[in-house]
């Protein structure tokens, strides 16, 4: 799977063909032909984000299925990600909210939970938030893969958090993510 998502010239694609493909693979996986997204490398899915045009980008976050399909993907990763020794001593909760999405109030909904050294994500881990971040999908997916710097998405307002600020502030600071910022 990696082999050829690496041969694919994205720049050929228009968005809705990025949007057909990444479907039929998706839909692949669902029949169980044995070709799933969740099997590519966090290096291969970083590199398909980054050389996304913002067009492809956000037709896949239009898709209600695909959005969800990505989000779901950077979450499960997200643990992966996490250093530990950067979390010590630390214990929050951070509730997201992605606008455009077909949840509760039109947002899809996520929650991390650090504590004890560990991170845990999920639509919902039954917590109340310490702070909670609002962010389009596109913008998330694009900050998640190193595509874009955290600080800058705050500093221009295209994030918004409610509660607790120091929390959101530091959150990347808790991952190696991809790219390195």
């Amino acid at each position: 799977m990696n082999a050829f998502a690496r041969r694919v010239n994205l720049g050929a694609l228009s968005p809705e063909q990025f949007v057909q493909l990444i479907d039929t693979l998706h839909m692949l996986g669902r029949t169980g032909a044995g070709v799933e997204l969740s099997s590519l490398s966090t290096e291969v899915l970083v590199d398909i984000v980054r050389n996304a045009s913002k067009e492809q980008l956000r037709a896949i976050t239009e898709h209600d299925e695909l959005r969800s399909v990505f989000l779901d993907e950077i979450f499960r990763r997200m643990s992966e990600h996490f250093i530990p020794e950067r979390a010590r001593n630390v214990s929050f909760v951070v509730g997201w909210r992605f606008t455009w999405g077909d949840g509760s109030g039109g947002f899809d909904r996520f929650q991390t939970l650090i504590e004890d050294g560990m991170c845990v994500s999920s639509t919902d881990l039954g917590h109340e938030p310490d702070t909670t971040i609002t962010v389009s999908a596109e913008d998330f997916i694009r900050m998640a893969t190193g595509g874009v710097a955290v600080a800058t998405m705050f500093v221009t307002g295209r994030v918004r958090v409610k509660g607790e600020y120091a929390p959101a502030m530091r959150f990347s600071s808790y991952f190696d993510l991809p790219g390195g910022e």
